[in-house]
């Protein structure tokens, strides 16, 4: 017994570091870095995330910023889905150097693209053939997804006809204002039950588009949640019709998460 006991300790002393001797510092998950890139003469200036080392073939995802413009909670989003193991590009749609600093100059910004569904696909049409271009990039397995305005602008990549392996809106708007919808991939619409910013129409409306065109679709409604509703700071006040919703929040992003996993995981 005594014996034994003496070999445990010295196996317990040889695994622990020695004394003042640093340890090794853990590699990160992932690499962000600003990426560049173009439509036409418009240059946009995006967050490129990917995991930490050399793996090649990996799945990938553009994100849509809302109507706000790119920022962190968006780079975020690419990091964590880097750590996952996918290349992630949050994308920029208003162009390098702009960004509204209040909803009146994100109306503005927001607008070009409603009212112009072309420009709307032309511009991450741009950045989908971005992140196609990227080395360690599996052109086959890109997803969309995006919140607001930006689930709007990923549903309209998807009705483009646009070769994508999966789409997800998150309390984005609906309606159809392309004239033609070609999906081709899986769609996750994530919607508040209460969403008063989003017609009751558009709702049935994008589901009779669905199952007119063959989607594997599906829609999921939050209870008790409006529009907005991953947006922390969008207040609780769901009388003003935008309110985050934590519940609504922490379940469209584990959904999100899975129908990824799903959709572009081999």
């Amino acid at each position: 017994m005594k014996r034994i006991a003496l070999i445990s300790a010295a196996l317990l002393l040889a695994m622990m570091p020695v004394l003042g001797q640093k340890s090794e510092p853990s590699k990160p998950a992932k690499e962000g870095k600003v990426l560049e890139y173009k439509d036409g003469d418009i240059t946009c200036e995006g967050y490129l995330a990917a995991p930490a080392g050399a793996a090649t073939g990996l799945p990938a995802v553009l994100i849509v910023h809302d109507w706000m413009g790119l920022k962190q909670f968006e780079q975020d989003k690419a990091d964590a889905l880097a750590a996952a193991g996918y290349v992630a590009l949050a994308v920029d749609m208003y162009g390098k150097g702009v960004r509204p600093k209040n909803t009146q100059e994100a109306q503005t910004e927001a607008m070009k693209f409603y009212n112009d569904a072309a420009m709307a696909v032309a511009r991450i049409t741009a950045a989908l053939e971005t992140l196609k271009k990227q080395p360690r990039v599996d052109a086959g397995r890109i997803g969309i997804f995006g919140y607001c305005f930006g689930g709007s602008i990923s549903l309209g990549l998807a009705r483009s006809g646009a070769e994508i392996a999966a789409c997800v809106s998150l309390h984005g708007a609906l309606k159809n204002i392309q004239g033609k919808s070609e999906i081709k991939c899986p769609v996750l619409v994530l919607h508040g039950a209460d969403d008063p910013l989003v017609p009751k129409e558009d709702v049935s409306g994008i589901m009779d588009e669905f199952r007119k065109g063959s989607v594997d679709w599906q829609l999921v409604h939050y209870g008790n949640a409006v529009h907005s509703f991953t947006n922390p700071k969008a207040g609780n006040d769901n009388s003003r019709g935008a309110a985050y919703n934590a519940k609504a929040d922490k379940r469209s992003w584990e959904i999100l998460q899975d129908f990824l996993a799903e959709t572009l995981k081999p």
